[in-house]
């Protein structure tokens, strides 16, 4: 399999959107585990050590790191899932996201000329795993069936899908995104899921800038098959301004480097305003919202995910969905929650789309988004959303 290379905006952007990954030549180990090694006794130590790749406690660091954005990480990964509110307060605090209201400055032509990033150069696949019993643990599963992605009808209102644009360096992105619930606020939610790539740059970068969602993009279709569209038919419902976002550490540590496994963290949350404030929440103009299912049984799930692809044959003007039925299993590092893997033939652009399951109790809910997906487009592949996703949705809903 050749080497994929990487446009300008993908350099920007770290190689975030879509990774590739499939069993051919290996960037560099395909386990993806970490090493252990004595905890630093400070800050400064710790700075010192990860500036030239060093550790905290089992936390293998990429070369280069901010100090700042090594202070207040646990122990080791694993200690991550013991994060109470205050530990999130207290790690969000220093890494700030700021994205002003630039007024009317999203408009057709700049959504138009939004890209997501190309792939990076392939990983390599882990192998096929037989499991230990009751455990999902560093198993990989065979390829699942090609599952052909299918037009959502229109129209899009009354749905949780929309578009998320963003500057970068390199020029502007987007990728997809959903509305979900909020625990704080029943019935009058801001909170928008999407994918960690597709907010911050990963391995100790920044958050993009200009971040926006738009629910219900091109619900009408007036921009599909090439044809220009006022900004009223792009976004019917408003162009809706992130002003808080939190991604998982892992990502905002190793996303984009060295590792596949920062993509078994690959989520983020944002909470988000009208540009043109209306006195109504995001769920209520929209019209719905979903729930997060955390720890969802994985041998009960039937997933179906939902974005807008736009590399070829797409066109990222139209909302697709992929019902991948049960999902087959794919892990970097076994220390990690196993990733969701569906047969699905949607492209960049797809990425941070909503995964979808039915609840016992007859509801929708969110249990992953689009990370990644193979160079052939035969499958994504989604995190597994436990411990630390539950405690990143509620920070934000608290704060």
């Amino acid at each position: 399999m050749p080497t994929i290379h990487r446009s300008a905006l993908a350099a920007a952007l770290a190689a975030g959107t879509l990774l590739a990954v499939s069993a051919c030549g290996p960037d560099g180990p395909a386990g993806g585990g970490t090493s252990p090694a004595p905890p630093p006794s400070s800050a400064a130590a710790q700075a010192a050590g990860a500036g030239a790749g060093g550790a905290i406690g089992g936390i293998t660091l990429p070369s280069g790191l901010p100090t700042s954005l090594l202070e207040g990480l646990p122990r080791s990964w694993d200690d991550l899932k013991k994060w109470k509110f205050e530990d999130w307060d207290k790690w969000a605090s220093k890494h700030v996201f700021n994205n002003p209201v630039v007024k009317d400055f999203w408009d057709p032509d700049k959504m138009g000329d939004s890209k997501p990033a190309e792939p990076a150069p392939p990983a390599a696949k882990p192998a096929p795993a037989t499991p230990a019993p009751s455990t999902d643990d560093g198993v990989t599963d065979p390829e699942p069936p090609v599952v052909k992605a299918l037009a959502v009808p229109r129209p899009y209102t009354k749905q949780p899908s929309g578009k998320v644009f963003f500057s970068a360096q390199g020029g502007r992105g987007n990728c997809s995104a959903t509305v979900i619930t909020d625990p704080q606020h029943p019935g009058k939610s801001n909170l928008v899921w999407t994918a960690g790539h597709c907010v911050h740059e990963g391995k100790g970068g920044n958050f993009f800038k200009d971040l926006v969602f738009v629910p219900a993009y091109n619900n009408s279709g007036a921009s599909s098959g090439g044809k220009r569209a006022p900004l009223s038919e792009l976004a019917p419902l408003g162009t809706w301004w992130a002003d808080q976002v939190t991604a998982s550490p892992q990502w905002m540590v190793e996303g984009g480097g060295s590792g596949d496994a920062a993509n078994q963290y690959d989520f983020a949350v944002m909470r988000v305003r009208n540009q043109n404030d209306t006195g109504k929440s995001l769920e209520e103009t929209v019209g719905s919202a979903v729930p997060v299912w955390f720890d969802a049984p994985r041998d009960q799930l039937k997933v179906s995910a939902v974005g807008y692809p736009l590399v070829k044959p797409f066109d990222g003007q139209e909302l697709y969905k992929c019902d991948g039925g049960k999902p087959t299993r794919l892990s970097f590092d076994a220390k990690r929650p196993t990733m969701l893997t569906i047969g699905c033939t949607m492209t960049q652009g797809a990425s941070g789309g909503g995964w979808f399951a039915t609840m016992p109790d007859g509801r929708t809910a969110l249990v992953s988004n689009t990370s990644i997906g193979t160079q052939e487009h035969t499958s994504l592949s989604g995190p597994y959303l436990e411990a630390v996703a539950r405690q990143a949705l509620d920070w934000i809903s608290k704060k």
